[in-house]
């Protein structure tokens, strides 16, 4: 479950991490409220789980209440990469001296939590591990031992942060460790992680993922689950407990096992499309499983062609098949549906769909065929 930054940064304030004061605001009166409440120069920001917000023009600096009553007007239903602006957050301006990059996520090749740092925040972190590959620093945790102040300072002392900023980052690397642990998070990072003119070190910025399995034994965040997903999609798919991220394509993408539904939308990318989402039907094979994934992709209008992907393992791909026509007659898609099945019992399913599918149903021999036949039935579409 990604946060939203407002959400992240209240759960901040809770760890002991030093973040501006800000409000959530839902309309432009609230967002002027909060300014007069704050006073001062304020930061109104839209609140999207997507990067880039700031070339888009959903940040923007407010020196009256009444000049962010007049940017919250402009954000809200602001579109950002597809993700229609909701609501706003509304800080106190800061003084920035110099920003660095925090995080801690989880490696799940090491099978440990990995925290990083870098004196060069602010930046998109790829890019500052490719052209800057020593302003990045990498240390793995044992998750029996924890994160110690000797493993903190020696990041500090790797990157080379500013001396009047150490102790601020010493502090906020101890406490984004312990609030990873405590919120049983998959990522906490900050970007940027400012020193202020006043020698403050603040978390300008907040991106925290939590756990879903983590839910049911957290109450508290279970709650936030509720505000987080305002995309129709989205939620049926949170409702029908299906694994669904939507994206900006058109090519809808189901999948069982998220390695292949990963792979897909690599190969739908290399054949000139674009995926509209990700979609991990799981191991399930039955009809139900199936419907279910189905009444999600086809909810969303944007998909204008889709791509079934199964490889059988324990799963028998003539029980998917069997599985797939069932939840077409029951919902009657008629869009263009291009199925790849390989894998146990593969020249059995795809014997079932050539026998009995409808005509909107292409079989494809493999991967990159039914990548490129999807995109081309995408284009027809469009």
């Amino acid at each position: 479950m990604d946060l939203f930054e407002y959400q992240g940064k209240q759960l901040f304030a809770r760890a002991g991490l030093a973040v501006p004061s800000g409000e959530v605001a839902d309309t432009p009166e609230q967002a002027k409220a909060a300014a007069e409440a704050i006073g001062g120069t304020v930061v109104v920001k839209a609140q999207v789980q997507v990067g880039g917000r700031g070339k888009a023009g959903g940040i923007k600096l407010a020196k009256t209440p009444d000049e962010a009553y007049a940017e919250a007007k402009n954000i809200l239903g602001m579109d950002i990469k597809g993700h229609t602006v909701k609501r706003v957050w509304v800080e106190a301006a800061s003084d920035i001296k110099k920003e660095y990059y925090a995080s801690v996520t989880f490696d799940r090749s090491a099978k440990m939590p990995l925290v990083m740092l870098s004196a060069m925040g602010g930046m998109d972190i790829e890019g500052v591990a490719e052209e800057h590959p020593d302003a990045l620093a990498r240390l793995h945790v044992d998750p029996l031992i924890g994160f110690q102040q000797h493993d903190a300072r020696w990041l500090i002392h790797h990157v080379g942060i500013d001396e009047p900023a150490q102790k601020g980052v010493f502090d906020a690397l101890m406490k984004s460790y312990q609030a990873f642990i405590d919120l049983e998070a998959t990522l906490i990072e900050i970007n940027p992680l400012i020193w202020t003119e006043d020698d403050r070190v603040v978390a300008l910025d907040a991106k925290v993922s939590i756990d879903n399995n983590a839910l049911s034994r957290n109450p508290e965040l279970a709650e936030l689950q509720e505000s987080v997903t305002d995309d129709p999609q989205e939620r049926m798919a949170q409702e029908r407990g299906v694994t669904y991220v939507k994206l900006d394509g058109d090519v809808g993408i189901m999948g069982n096992g998220a390695g292949l539904v990963m792979s897909s939308l690599d190969v739908v990318a290399l054949a000139g499309g674009k995926p509209a989402n990700f979609l991990d039907a799981g191991g399930g094979s039955n009809a139900e499983a199936v419907t279910t994934a189905l009444e999600v992709l086809l909810s969303d209008p944007k998909v204008k062609s889709l791509m079934i992907n199964i490889f059988g393992g324990i799963t028998r791909c003539d029980q998917v098949a069997e599985g797939l026509l069932a939840a077409l007659d029951k919902l009657g898609a008629t869009l263009p549906i291009v199925v790849r099945l390989d894998g146990t019992a593969a020249p059995e399913g795809r014997a079932i769909l050539a026998e009995r599918a409808p005509d909107n149903v292409v079989i494809a021999p493999t991967m990159l065929a039914a990548a490129t036949r999807a995109v081309e039935l995408a284009k027809e579409a469009s």
